[in-house]
């Protein structure tokens, strides 16, 4: 059965570039544009894995992980998060550290721009695991 990535991204250009990449692999590919529709597609959907940008409009990143430490979206805890961002992982975890007192809890880090390759085998491991 195919795997199911929500990806959320304000940017229609990363959204499109990151729909193409993963339906190549026969993945099937859910997309949002803010915070908002992404939690919204996390319930809707249960995707196997969420790849999520950190800067956007509405709700940004870090408040979506944020939400997620909430008991209410416990059920969703085991669905793996991949940052896929322009922002420096080093200030994007002291950022989040500052805001919440707590870390980064994510499972994996990649800055824009990135190849597709390693965008694929990053998606791979977190799939498998």
């Amino acid at each position: 059965m195919p795997k199911k990535i929500l990806v959320v991204d304000d940017d229609p250009d990363i959204l499109d570039a990151l729909t193409m990449i993963l339906e190549s692999q026969d993945y099937i590919v859910v997309t949002a544009q803010n915070g908002v529709e992404g939690l919204a597609n996390l319930k809707a959907e249960m995707p196997d894995l969420m790849i999520l940008d950190l800067l956007m409009p509405k709700m940004d990143g870090f408040r979506v992980l944020k939400e997620l430490q909430d008991p209410r979206w416990s059920k969703y805890k085991s669905i793996p998060i991949l940052v896929l961002t322009s922002v420096r992982e080093e200030a994007s975890r002291r950022r989040y550290e500052l805001e919440t007192g707590l870390e980064l809890g994510v499972d994996d880090y990649i800055e824009k721009p990135m190849p597709p390759e390693l965008l694929l085998e990053r998606v791979r491991k977190l799939i498998k695991n």
